[in-house]
């Protein structure tokens, strides 16, 4: 029962997180583009869910196995317009920024499983991207996601910062720096050096 409230009241701050209206008030990189509008902060970050989802071969994953690199969460699917045009620069995103320690990691919710999301990243040519499946909807569920896309950021220690329901331009500069912000742990570029 603990369980279930504990995930009840998760799905709730989620849900709060991503509903329009203002963003929480916390020291955070300066958002520009879209990302001003439509980026919104969960104050205090709270501990990232531990339901497990899978790997394409079928093997177990869950959030925790990231802990060390700051992760960028996108639910999709191979249906979803806007998640299919956000593809390709989350897939940029993690050929840029992987090395310095971020996780871009797209988590379909296809019924189908991997017999439509291995070819459907092979058409994209999706080269660098972590692609994962949620068979059951655990991760889906508790993270309250109510439409597709949505990305979720998740800092070092397996804190959820924040997050963004609908597409983004995710290799864009403004974005990159963004994501960069919290690689350099929460300091600007000026600071870093």
């Amino acid at each position: 029962m603990l369980k279930k409230n504990a995930l009840v009241l998760l799905g709730g701050l989620i849900g709060l997180l991503l509903s329009p209206g203002p963003a929480f008030a916390q020291q955070t990189p300066p958002l520009q583009g879209l990302f001003a509008d439509n980026f919104t902060f969960l104050t205090p970050p709270i501990p990232a869910p531990l339901e497990v989802f899978q790997d394409l071969k079928g093997g177990r994953v869950r959030l925790a196995d990231f802990e060390g690199r700051v992760v960028l969460l996108n639910f999709w699917a191979t249906w979803c317009a806007p998640c299919i045009r956000e593809m390709p620069t989350l897939d940029n995103l993690q050929a840029g920024l992987g090395d310095e320690g971020l996780a871009v990691l797209a988590v379909s919710i296809d019924g189908a499983g991997p017999e439509v999301i291995a070819p459907f990243a092979k058409r994209l040519k999706l080269e660098h991207l972590g692609l994962y499946h949620d068979p059951k909807g655990a991760l889906f569920k508790a993270f309250a996601v109510a439409s597709l896309p949505t990305t979720f950021l998740i800092d070092r220690q397996g804190r959820i910062l924040g997050g963004l329901a609908g597409s983004a331009e995710w290799d864009t500069p403004e974005a990159v720096e963004f994501l960069r912000y919290y690689l350099r742990g929460g300091k600007s570029e000026a600071a870093a050096q």
